[in-house]
């Protein structure tokens, strides 16, 4: 069950684990919010989750050093 898990988490982006470790709140919690959220304001949230997995990966590609901006 931990594969499954770990594997999703890596397709999601991390985005909700990255969260959870900032703020120390259970990965668990933010992600019933982010899906609660979604069904009450119509999936605006899946738009600021998808913003703050584009932030994420940016700046993961510059603390590598490799840009993808410049050819």
């Amino acid at each position: 069950m931990k594969k499954v898990q770990q594997f999703i988490e890596n397709q999601a982006f991390g985005v909700c684990t990255r969260l959870g470790e900032m703020m120390d709140i259970p990965t668990s919690h933010i992600r019933i919010f982010f899906i609660y959220s979604s069904f009450l304001a119509f999936g605006s949230p899946i738009l600021l989750y998808l913003v703050l997995a584009f932030i994420r990966d940016v700046r993961k590609m510059l603390r590598r050093g490799r840009s993808k901006w410049y050819y």
